[in-house]
């Protein structure tokens, strides 16, 4: 990998503790029995961190947290070479249902949610694993209320009738009731204005920070990833290019540059970082 700085300490905000939950070990993913979608990749996540996993469309990206989830059987997709691991025991042959009762849970890209359902009653979904009880459950629905105060003023609205940054708080607060340890995000800002992202992210921050909750966030918007990620992981065409913490990589020329379009002689043109692509050094 060029330009990357492997080191424990992220810059994102308060550094992730050095605990490694998730160890992603040189994996290879076949579609289809033909197509190679990822190409070694590697990757860590440490507890009580945020890392972004970061990329243009069609970089890898969705493929690598459906591989971590175990999702990818039903796309015909299938882990072929590497390792999966989760507090160093592997994970990769287990099924999504068994992954989430051990503290991995993915929210989809798209902001999946049952739109026939109120919001409260999608919310209580994500409770399904769980077998502490009601009373546990209701406390932990308050506690998402008190982070996503907006679904508590919509909580009996129908899903499908709310806005796509409300369906987005519902995604996550849903995933938040199976009392995850860890929760794989896909592109939470797709589709989203630009203030309701930042609005997605400081909600990510407060609860990685208030619950310990480790994210792994996959994201094309590199500019507002990297402010709040401790850590960071680029991926082009299947493969990781460039990893560090998050305030090296905003700083790091060949990110400013190619990926929020900026330089030392100030911002790009869209014709200039195009020409930049076909120069850039790891695709020589």
């Amino acid at each position: 990998m060029l330009d990357g700085v492997k080191t424990e300490a992220g810059s994102g905000g308060t550094a992730a503790a050095s605990e490694t939950l998730l160890e992603v070990n040189n994996i290879e993913v076949i579609y289809n029995h033909v197509i190679l979608v990822l190409k070694g990749v590697s990757l860590t996540v440490r507890k009580g961190g945020i890392t972004a996993l970061l990329g243009g469309n069609g970089a890898g990206k969705t493929t690598t947290l459906k591989a971590i989830s175990n999702l990818l059987h039903s796309e015909r997709g299938e882990v072929t070479k590497g390792s999966i691991l989760y507090k160093g025991e592997r994970v990769q042959d287990l099924d999504p249902a068994a992954l989430v009762k051990r503290g991995v849970i993915q929210v989809m890209e798209g902001r999946h949610c049952f739109e026939h359902l109120t919001v409260e009653e999608n919310l209580l979904t994500g409770a399904y694993t769980r077998k502490d009880g009601k009373a546990a459950v209701m406390a932990d629905l308050e506690m998402v209320y008190d982070y996503f105060p907006r679904l508590k003023e919509r909580r009996r609205s129908q899903a499908g009738y709310t806005s796509g940054g409300e369906q987005q708080m519902v995604a996550i607060g849903r995933a938040l009731m199976s009392r995850p340890e860890t929760i794989l995000l896909d592109e939470p800002s797709m589709g989203l204005a630009p203030q309701l992202v930042e609005q997605i992210f400081e909600i990510v921050k407060a609860v990685n920070e208030g619950e310990g909750v480790s994210f792994l966030l996959a994201e094309q918007n590199t500019n507002v990833a990297l402010r709040y990620a401790h850590s960071g992981y680029i991926l082009e065409n299947g493969r990781v290019v460039m990893e560090g913490p998050a305030g090296e990589l905003r700083e790091n020329p060949d990110v400013k540059e190619f990926y929020l379009g900026m330089s030392d002689e100030g911002r790009k043109s869209f014709r200039d970082v195009r020409s930049y692509r076909r120069r850039k050094r790891w695709l020589a």
